[in-house]
């Protein structure tokens, strides 16, 4: 994605610099032409956001060369790894932003400059906003402080501000629709329609647009490489050991002998004989579970918003914004898997089979205190699991503002109240009642003696668990959640005094904010009766007073090598319910050494307090993708076989599945994160480039930044964690501690909770060169680069360990690439636009885990964080094609269309992914992608 540069380079009408005065941008609250420069803003438009072919504002923002991995629609997991340890829950159907790769939550989002409620999804409470809940259709432009502002803003602003601008006016009707599809995958189309209208007279100011965007899924089954193998390049090795056809693993009690078996696949129906119908269980027998996902989350999401401003007096002006946003979004996964045995901490460890039971082939009981390692079979009778969000969000907003004159000097202010509400529920269907199953496997005569109890045929071919079975296991499980808001702030800019070099200006306000967050799983989920992901009720609530001063002050100006040289200052106190006080600084030094060129530099402290889910997130599990270097298949496994006797592994022990169940969640212990950032750049827009024959004006812009992050809330990689516990060969050792095995070898418990871990430090570059070519015969031409380019990234913990997430690598289903940027060129004559955009993402490397020891292993280095090989994900460049023609007719009609991924590049495959074979945080969807917009106002 193609962005302006600095806010103070921006177009007001494509071809002329925007003349600032007493305006505010995101960065201070002075109003005033130079603070633009003041601080590294980006800004966006609305034609940039419709240039895009894109209907979400997250899927939008996650092209900033700036951005890091966040959630979006591309992702489909509802059900597949259960909950994150900051208790944000799934998220499904959402979209966020992440800058620096510090995480979503790092990330302040304004709209009209007071914070967002954040997203619930009905599956957690999160400390993020959820970007679907902003219609692209209302946004004026938008504006990103690339920059730590907690002086200015409070709590989250890390990483940087997003400041969404919604419009406020509006002369007549403007009705949009647009169209877009994947052909070759045969789904994800989208349509979206809107239809804005407004009216300004000398007092009001009308605005109003109702708008609504349909998304339809993209399957898996439609892509091959998600479809086919479960990790990419490795057959069924790393697919599910539950399948339709069941695996059973027990000691048999009249041999003695450990069995690992399954249903052969032509045995007779009815109740199979122990002897001649199963076999060993092999990796052939393992289930494919990828065609029964989605690339593409579908979701519909409508809008209304309306926007009025009335002057009540020549200054003074009362303003009303309200917005109510509906999503209702479809997850889907894998048929469940109905699993029991020692291992575990939920009621499947108590779940015996009955040797009376009418449909046990083996003749003798199956039991967790003695003979039953574990029992799995995917219930495919079920059909897949569906996860359905509901998802409703409120805001308001209401307050005065206004200007005054005193002693020749010019004040504004405004007094602001702001409520929010972000309220969701779930329904999910596919989920079994484990007490019901326990039953249904226990002796018949117990079973016949409860209404309803049906005897449970889990040890025969797909078709014998019968309708009757289903509906006594099954059932339809109810989650809610929600988010609040409730906000009061008061500011007052204007000018102080006058210096040599031009008055001081200063800044100020008071604000009150109040938090509400609460998550209710459905009862049996809470119980932990189901055997769908355990999870535990959430509910907080926290408040904070604030107050901030801002000032600016020119030191010098108008002497030889300084045309401007301006100090600014700023700070905030901030009393929270939680832990306490807070007070944070920013110094800011602004240098204008000639007409051509600014210089500019920011150093600023900055925290992020706990969210509500991270404080008061219940226990709940996450399933992780972990190799177990004590498995006897595993590469490595002889040096350290030692160690897992030493941990308690038995000899021979495999591992079944390689999604680990870790026990997540909050800590009310948390502190607040505490940062400092530091900014250096420089903006040159040269004279020489300005209105010559070969350009009317080029830009370029240079940024340094450094952030330091300390007690930085998270938990530790599992994997890492598990390695490091392997490495000691002591059950007591610090890395062990909450990593327990079953007789079996397998997980009883793996706990990974929330701490104040240690420290992150990242630095990089940014760089931008805007250019405009002259008007001729032959039309107009733009090039605008835009680019980021991670110099480094180093999480260190609590002990001082380097943690593996670094530049260059990708993990967890996020990536970081060194070097990101994007370009466009454009072309304009009369009525037509043209412009192409090139999207550049460098290489990254990733351990091959599960993919080791097979060719799709393509690096034979090594490194401490990948004993196993390494597996490198090549650069990509995507190429994107867009045109639109303002029609030779009386109406104010354009349309448009344009070919996203013009060359069909398919994402680099990933063997580290949870899902799909690609990071869809980092990489587009694979195939083209078409669409068509049309426009008309009146």
């Amino acid at each position: 994605m193609a962005l302006a540069l600095p806010v103070s380079a921006q177009e007001a009408d494509g071809d002329k610099p925007v003349t600032l005065n007493s305006v505010e941008v995101t960065g201070s609250r002075i109003k005033g032409a130079d603070m633009a420069t003041q601080v590294p803003v980006l800004a966006i438009t609305g034609e940039d956001l419709a240039a895009t072919g894109l209907t979400s504002v997250g899927d939008i923002l996650q092209q900033l060369s700036s951005s890091g991995s966040a959630l979006n629609t591309k992702f489909s997991n509802a059900g597949n790894f259960g909950f994150p340890p900051d208790g944000s829950g799934v998220g499904s159907g959402s979209a966020t932003l992440d800058l620096r790769h510090l995480g979503s939550g790092r990330v302040l989002v304004l709209v009209d400059g007071v914070r967002w409620v954040n997203e619930s999804s009905a599956s957690g409470v999160s400390g993020s906003v959820d970007l679907n809940t902003i219609p692209a259709s209302i946004i004026d432009r938008i504006e990103i402080l690339q920059d730590g502002a907690s002086a200015l803003y409070g709590s989250d602003a890390i990483a940087g501000v997003l400041n969404i601008i919604t419009k406020r006016k509006q002369d007549g009707v403007s009705i949009n629709s647009y169209w877009g599809t994947y052909p070759s995958l045969n789904g994800g189309t989208t349509t979206q329609n809107n239809i804005s209208f407004g009216n300004s007279s000398d007092k009001l100011d009308l605005f109003a647009d109702v708008s609504y965007v349909t998304q339809k899924a993209m399957h898996t089954r439609e892509w091959a490489r998600a479809a086919n193998e479960c990790i990419p390049g490795t057959g069924l090795a790393n697919c599910s050991a539950s399948s339709p056809y069941g695996r059973f693993r027990f000691v048999d009690p009249n041999t003695g002998v450990a069995r690992d078996l399954t249903l052969n696949r032509d045995a007779a129906p009815g109740v199979p004989n122990y002897a001649g119908d199963f076999h060993d269980f092999t990796n052939a027998d393992r289930y494919n579970y990828g065609p029964d996902n989605k690339l593409l989350t579908p979701s519909n999401r409508g809008a209304i918003f309306v926007s009025a401003r009335y002057a009540v007096t020549p200054s003074t002006t009362w303003y009303i914004r309200g917005l109510y946003n509906n999503r209702r979004s479809r997850s889907e996964a894998a048929a469940q898997s109905l699993g029991f045995g020692p291992s575990g901490n939920t009621m499947a460890t108590t779940i015996s089979l009955a040797q009376d039971n009418i449909y046990n082939p083996f003749g003798f009981a199956l039991d967790p205190q003695t003979n039953l390692i574990s029992v799995n079979r995917r219930v495919v009778e079920a059909g897949n699991r569906v996860f359905e969000q509901d998802v409703d969000t409120y805001t308001l907003n209401t307050g005065f503002e206004g200007s005054f004159g005193f002693r020749d000097r010019s004040y504004y202010w405004d007094v602001n109240a702001g409520f929010g509400n972000n309220r969701a529920s779930q329904r999910v269907t596919g989920t079994m009642n484990m007490t019901h199953v326990k039953k249904a496997v226990g002796s018949p005569s117990g079973c016949l003696a409860i209404e309803g109890c049906v005897p449970l045929n889990l040890w025969g071919a797909p078709g014998s668990i019968t309708q009757e079975m289903l509906d006594y296991i099954l059932f339809v499980e109810h989650d809610r959640s929600q988010n609040k808001i409730k906000a009061l702030s008061a500011n007052l800019s204007g000018s102080l005094f006058t210096l040599p070099a031009g008055d001081v200006n200063f800044a100020t306000g008071i604000e009150s904010r109040d938090y509400f967050g609460s998550y209710e799983p459905d009862a049996l989920i809470v119980s932990g009766e189901s055997n769908n992901v355990p999870s535990q009720p959430t509910r907080g609530r926290y408040d904070i007073r604030e107050a901030y001063l801002e000032l600016n002050a020119p030191l010098l100006a108008d002497i030889p090598g300084i045309r401007a040289l301006d100090l600014s200052l700023a700070s905030r106190f901030s009393d929270y319910s939680t832990f306490g006080n807070t007070t944070n600084s920013k110094v800011g030094l602004r240098w204008q050494v000639f007409d051509d060129l600014t210089l500019r530099s920011t150093w600023a402290q900055g925290f992020r307090a706990p969210s509500i889910g991270e404080v008061y997130g219940a226990m709940s599990r996450f399933d992780a993708t972990i190799q177990d270097p004590c498995s006897a298949d595993a590469p490595g496994f002889a040096g350290v076989a030692a160690k897992c006797a030493a941990l308690g592994v038995p000899n021979g022990y495999v591992q079944s599945g390689r999604q680990v169940g870790v026990q997540t969640g909050g800590n009310e212990a948390l502190k607040p994160e505490e940062s400092t950032s530091l900014t250096i750049g420089a903006v040159y827009s040269p004279s020489w480039a300005q209105n010559v024959g070969w350009a009317d004006r080029m830009d370029i812009t240079l940024g340094y930044y450094r952030i330091k992050l300390d007690g930085a809330i998270q938990a530790l990689d599992a994997q890492t964690r598990l390695n490091r516990c392997v490495a000691a060969g002591d059950p007591n050792a610090a890395a062990c501690e909450n990593i327990v095995r079953s007789r079996t070898g397998d997980f009883a418990q793996f706990d990974n909770l929330l701490l104040n871990l240690g420290s992150i430090k990242t630095s990089g570059y940014d760089f931008g060169v805007n250019w405009m070519g002259p008007e001729s015969a032959y039309g107009r031409f733009k090039v605008n680069l835009q680019g980021t380019y991670v110099a480094e990234y180093e999480a260190i913990d609590a002990n001082g360990r380097v943690e593996p997430r670094t530049v260059g690598v990708e993990l967890n289903n996020t990536g970081m690439p060194r070097l990101t940027a994007n370009m466009r060129v454009g072309w304009a004559l009369k009525a037509w636009d043209v412009d192409t955009t090139f999207r550049y993402i460098s290489r990254m490397k990733e351990s091959c885990a599960g993919a080791a020891g097979f060719p799709i292993c393509n690096s034979a280095s090594k490194a401490p964080n990948r004993p196993n090989g390494t597996h490198v994900l090549g650069r990509t460049v995507y190429q994107d094609l867009r045109a639109s023609w303002k029609l030779p007719i009386t109406l104010d009609m354009t349309v448009s269309a344009g070919i996203n991924n013009l060359w069909d590049k398919e994402p680099p495959v990933c063997v580290s992914c949870s899902l799909n074979g690609f990071d869809a945080s980092t990489h587009d969807l694979p195939g083209r992608f078409f669409y068509a917009q049309a426009g008309i106002a009146f």
